[in-house]
């Protein structure tokens, strides 16, 4: 099924662009959503109207990645954990845990955006990539610390 996207969908393309998705996630979900049209020459027409709109959009989200980018770069997160005697974790720092530490911090991402591979299990220092847009992506420092025993 043959589809236009009217907003920039990560795992298809960016929005305008015209797409081959499966019958059933097409029917069933980006149709219901408004989330893309069929491509037939009606829309086809009436999307390269709104292409301009599009354009505009797309530099408006661009625009904004960029910000988000500059402020995520070099941004140091501190993340304390339950450890046992040998200073391993207990449980692990997954993606939520970082969003959580990021919230603390006043910076709200989606847990979706952060390229955690698998979860961090033991104390350190740890490089984390954040997709804030299709290609960027700054670093993150993810520190894992051990909880305090008071």
């Amino acid at each position: 099924m043959k589809v236009i996207l009217k907003e920039t969908i990560e795992s298809l393309g960016i929005i305008g662009s015209e797409v081959t998705v499966a019958e059933g996630y097409g029917r069933n979900y980006l149709l219901p959503h408004k989330k893309a049209v069929l491509a037939t020459p009606q829309n086809r027409k009436m999307m390269e109207q709104e292409k301009k709109k599009f354009e505009f959009r797309i530099a408006k989200e661009k625009e904004f990645a960029d910000e988000m980018a500059k402020r995520l770069e070099g941004v140091v997160c501190t993340i304390t954990a339950k450890v046992s005697e040998e200073d391993r974790l207990y449980g692990s720092v997954s993606a939520r845990d970082i969003v959580e530490a990021l919230a603390n911090r006043n910076i709200e991402i989606e847990k979706r955006m952060i390229l955690l591979s698998e979860p961090i299990k033991n104390l350190g220092t740890f490089k984390v990539p954040i997709r804030v847009y299709t290609d960027i992506e700054p670093e993150i420092t993810v520190e894992v610390v051990p909880e305090k025993h008071s």
